[in-house]
């Protein structure tokens, strides 16, 4: 048996090495798609058979002949018997993987050693063959699953408007319909029935390829010599540089290269974007009439403020009506820690680089934005990619993470924006 899967290994890393030099030589994207593809099902089963050997043993126990399953082949004796001694049993082996089951080859071990290989040394090994363009100087990489999935988790966890936003798997360029409905009801007679309607889906949603990137500093992962250590190390690089640019963009992305932010979008109805003066700021009454009842309805739901903690901390956390009752506070929960509220309604507290504290904001600047973030889109298959390039004119090596992702709001109908005014 063993003899036999060393041979079916020995003939699929032929197949795989054959298939390594032909993507070398690819000229179009359907020719290098699909030799990746039988690829990916080659590494599957590479991995599959490794790991049948090293549960195969050199010599099958108990001699020339093959043993009998889920059973030892210690003879049973009245001694060991007597004795006590389990001498035989069954059904105990460890379960083993299923071969239908398909194997991610970005999360093998080979595969994460070898792209750990590839970003502290540049190193090529068979394992990124695959996936790895060698047509141009650039070089590239999948980042492995395990780094990925922790990567998004992290992106939830600490990314508070990123984890609020609806996260999409839309090919880029399609029109998505946003469905409209306006139908009206008619009072009929005994003799007449009322006009059909038609359900229109005017509105449209397209969604672009952007690039997010993000560099990785070389000379630090270089130090980091274990595994596990590696993927801590380039977890929390990337972490830290796309939770800021993701969040940067749901608010204020210009659309040019990047997500189109909340208060960059002019669908956002005029009467729904207002002005609150130095003296309006700290009245409940003035929120009320001029962010409050600007809000449809039907988007008060699950609505939430967004803006600056210093904003919230030093104008809204303590606020009264007129009864003194108090109308912004701040509720500290025993595990979640300290829960902002206004108005009965969730605040998340930004970076001043993404909405401006409102004594350093200028005429004119968005200060604090009511919406549901969930009718903000960002798609994104989440797949990211390291990049290794040589830059000529620094004379070193360069890392990057690259994200292709877009994102704009599909309902804008629900966005209160609040400016604030010039001082008079």
């Amino acid at each position: 048996m063993r003899k036999f899967l060393e041979k079916l290994l020995g003939q699929k890393e032929a197949r795989k090495a054959e298939l390594g030099g032909l993507a070398d030589k690819a000229t179009t994207l359907e020719e290098l798609r699909s030799i990746n593809s039988e690829l990916e099902g080659i590494n599957a089963e590479i991995t599959e058979l490794r790991s049948e050997l090293a549960k195969t043993p050199e010599v099958p126990a108990g001699g020339n002949t093959p043993p009998t399953e889920g059973r030892s082949q210690t003879p049973l004796t009245t001694g060991n018997f007597a004795q006590g001694q389990v001498m035989s049993s069954y059904g105990m082996q460890q379960p083993q993987q299923r071969s239908g089951e398909q194997t991610d080859p970005f999360s093998t071990m080979e595969y994460r050693n070898a792209f750990m290989a590839f970003a502290k040394t540049g190193e090529i090994r068979p394992e990124l063959r695959a996936n790895a363009t060698t047509t141009t100087a650039d070089v590239s990489a999948v980042i492995p699953t395990t780094i990925l999935a922790e990567v998004v988790k992290k992106l939830k966890v600490y990314g508070q408007i990123f984890k609020g936003v609806r996260q999409l798997n839309i090919k880029g360029g399609v029109e998505v319909p946003i469905l409209t409905l306006k139908p009206t009801a008619t009072w009929i007679g005994e003799d007449k029935s009322s006009d059909r309607q038609k359900v229109q889906a005017k509105e449209k949603v397209s969604f672009s390829y952007y690039g997010l990137e993000c560099k990785v500093a070389i000379s630090l992962l270089a130090d980091t010599t274990t595994l596990d250590g590696f993927e801590t190390t380039i977890t929390d690089l990337i972490v830290e540089a796309m939770i800021q640019a993701i969040d940067l963009a749901v608010v204020r992305g210009d659309g040019a290269g990047k997500p189109k932010g909340i208060i960059k979008d002019t669908r956002v109805p005029e009467n729904q974007i207002v002005t609150l003066t130095d003296v309006e700021f700290t009245s409940w009454v003035a929120w009320k009439k001029k962010v409050l009842a600007r809000l449809p309805l039907a988007y008060k739901a699950g609505a939430t403020f967004l803006m600056s903690s210093g904003t919230f901390e030093g104008y809204i956390d303590g606020m009264t009506d007129d009864n003194g009752q108090p109308i912004g506070r701040t509720n500290y929960g025993i595990t979640d820690g300290p829960q902002g509220r206004f108005s009965g309604k969730e605040v998340i507290e930004v970076e001043d680089d993404v909405l401006p504290f409102y004594d350093d904001a200028q005429a004119g600047d968005v200060v604090a934005i009511l919406c549901n973030l969930k009718n903000y889109g960002f798609n994104s298959n989440l797949e990211m990619t390291m990049f290794r390039y040589f830059d000529h004119d620094a004379n070193e090596w360069v890392d990057k993470a690259v994200l292709i992702a877009d994102g704009k709001l599909i309902d804008p109908n629900g966005v209160v924006i609040v400016k604030k005014a010039a001082t008079t």
